[in-house]
């Protein structure tokens, strides 16, 4: 299975009730993909961490900033920095920082209608 199918999978499991998202389920989700990246698109990985910076708080700004930075650029390309700035500022907008609530419907408004890219699935 692709990454873009895994993601798929993932947002047609879970849907965007961020309220009834196991968080813990995330949380191990992302770990074992740090541990173990399944290289090509990193829609995946970004689709969790999407999910995680949702449903989080502050206490989940390690592991974003671990998936992040510690995988490979283009992952770190694909996880937004907004996220976890927006998590570090208590979801308060700054001068350069959008309202959590803009910024989880962005990833909501993009993911709505996803469908993996490819003829495999």
């Amino acid at each position: 299975m692709t990454n873009e199918q895994r993601a798929e999978e993932i947002i047609n499991k879970y849907k965007f009730d961020f309220n009834c998202i196991p968080k813990s389920e995330i949380r191990e989700l992302i770990e074992a993909e740090i541990s173990n990246y399944q290289p090509g698109s990193s829609e995946y990985i970004r689709v969790l961490c999407g999910y995680l910076f949702c449903i989080g708080d502050e206490s989940d700004i390690p592991l974003l900033e671990k998936a992040k930075y510690s995988i490979n650029m283009d992952v770190g390309c694909m996880i937004d920095g907004d996220w976890i700035e927006s998590l570090k500022n208590n979801g308060q907008p700054s001068e350069y920082l959008s309202e959590r609530s803009d910024l989880i419907a962005d990833f909501t408004g993009y993911y709505k209608n996803f469908k993996a890219d490819d003829d495999d699935y």
